[in-house]
């Protein structure tokens, strides 16, 4: 599988997200795991999780949790995963969520997702949504404090806009090394902070690449362009979705959740589907 680097570190160009392995119509345990391990099992090395990816009340965590049982049932295998967690978003647990951009907050949270993970430090740390109540130097001061103390490795920012990335990056003293917004064939609105970021060098995770998770099934209904050229290349139309937004700039890593293994060795084919330019106007158009 084609690699890229977040902060100079090598991972997947096509990452794991595991939200669909915790929230509302999540799968079973077994096949949770099993899910995690078809992506090892792909070359995928970079799994995405929050402390927020829960469904009920009384089990924050839940899916960095099941994460970290995955990777230690896979073995010396996945040593070299960069997994990737969040803090700032809540669940209260009905169904609605929540925010807490409160810089002690943020740190009590890093150090409980780094003690869910079973690690003496995250890898990758990112502030999940800002908090219209608290500055965003503020919360992103944070993320600075944290690296300082090496309970995290690196820091990165979520739903952010072109305005809060320059100031995470002042912020953290130019230790910004990703962003990940919401980015998909129907929602393109993250163009300008993807451009940004590709002039900046900052790894750019779309998350929901393919369209969230009631809306990937009928991507090709809606897209019908992106049909045509998975006919034209013999690939599926979600293989063709991630190998254009990788097309797009060589900082971007998509994350697509997954809750089958099926869907997750799908997704990582798309990591070595290189289109044309022809192929990539039109899709982008």
């Amino acid at each position: 599988m084609r690699e890229r680097t977040i902060g100079g570190h090598a991972v997947s160009a096509i990452g794991l997200g595991g939200m669909p392995l915790s929230i509302e119509g999540r799968p079973d345990e077994a096949r949770s795991i099993a899910t995690v391990h078809a992506a090892l099992d792909a070359g995928v090395t970079l799994i995405d999780t929050a402390d927020a990816y829960h469904r009920d009340a009384g089990e924050v965590g839940h899916n960095e949790e099941l994460i970290a049982r995955a990777l230690r049932s896979y073995g010396s295998g996945a040593d070299g995963v960069l997994v990737a967690t969040k803090g700032g978003h809540l669940r209260p647990g009905d169904g609605t969520w929540t925010r807490n951009g409160d810089p002690e907050y943020l740190k009590r949270a890093a150090k409980e997702s780094a003690r869910r993970l079973g690690v003496d430090a995250i890898g990758l740390y990112q502030f999940h949504r800002p908090d219209p109540a608290v500055p965003y130097a503020e919360s992103v001061g944070a993320l600075r404090d944290l690296l300082d103390e090496g309970v995290i490795r690196m820091a990165g920012i979520s739903n952010a806009d072109i305005a809060q990335i320059d100031q995470a990056r002042e912020v953290l003293g130019g230790r910004l090394v990703s962003v990940q917004n919401q980015f998909s064939p129907a929602f393109r609105s993250s163009l300008g902070e993807l451009e940004h970021c590709a002039r900046l060098g900052i790894a750019f995770l779309p998350w929901s690449p393919l369209g969230g998770i009631a809306n990937a099934k009928n991507l090709a209904a809606g897209h019908s362009v992106f049909q045509e050229v998975a006919d034209e290349v013999g690939a599926s139309v979600h293989q063709v979705t991630l190998a254009w937004e990788l097309a797009l700039a060589p900082v971007v890593l998509p994350i697509p959740g997954a809750s089958r293994p099926e869907t997750i060795r799908d997704s990582a084919g798309g990591a070595d589907l290189v289109l044309t330019a022809d192929q990539v106007a039109r899709l982008s158009a």
